[in-house]
């Protein structure tokens, strides 16, 4: 009886993104693996602030910036997506005027299904696209460093560990400011909470 081969995978498969920034330093054609695995990540993050259209030449500057910045890595962490993210932020902070632009816009656009629940995790996994217009509004408003940290949150999926290890803040301030975040989408909503029971506190 026949059976089928086992799994195999790639050296580069078991090898954490620390130990691959490391190599790096000798081996630059090692930043390849970092690329190929969160560049896709990175790219759909970037898209839902900005737009497909502006999104590629974003990420290439954000792995651009994290290959030039890779001897600053700290090899104890061995998931380089905080990092990333952190390094895509700052890139942001470039293109703030279009990502208002287009939360505006999204602001007076009809609302297309309802808003999911926000959770700890993930805040629902809300895209720009399925935001109510109101909420958008709500966004644009936001200062810029707390709309960073809610979409960390929201889009990218980050624990508040890692988004705190990703923004270079305490995580204390993290679910301090998270809490104030939802404070002010609460008043904007008239005392109702879009973001759910579990919300961001």
């Amino acid at each position: 009886m026949l059976t089928a081969p086992p799994a195999t995978h790639s050296a580069a498969d078991e090898v954490t993104d620390a130990a691959v920034l490391v190599e790096s330093l000798r081996q630059p054609e090692r930043f390849a693996v970092i690329v190929d695995r969160h560049s896709d990540e990175i790219h759909r993050y970037v898209a839902r602030r900005l737009g497909v259209e502006m999104a590629e030449d974003l990420v290439a500057e954000t792995f651009l910036a994290a290959f030039r910045q890779r001897y600053k890595y700290d090899p104890e962490r061995p998931d380089a997506r905080p990092w990333l993210y952190g390094i895509a932020t700052i890139a942001l902070h470039e293109h703030r005027r279009a990502e208002v632009r287009r939360n505006r816009v999204l602001a007076r656009t009809p609302a297309h299904g309802a808003v999911e629940s926000f959770d700890e995790r993930s805040a629902a996994r809300v895209t720009a696209e399925r935001l109510q217009p109101k909420l958008a509004a709500v966004l644009a408003k936001l200062p810029a460093a707390d709309r960073d940290l809610l979409l960390l949150i929201a889009w990218a999926e980050l624990t508040y560990e890692e988004a705190a290890q990703a923004l270079g803040v305490p995580v204390g301030t993290v679910r301090s400011r998270l809490h104030r975040i939802r404070k002010k989408v609460r008043r904007a909503f008239g005392g109702t909470d879009p973001m759910g029971e579990k919300g961001l506190a």
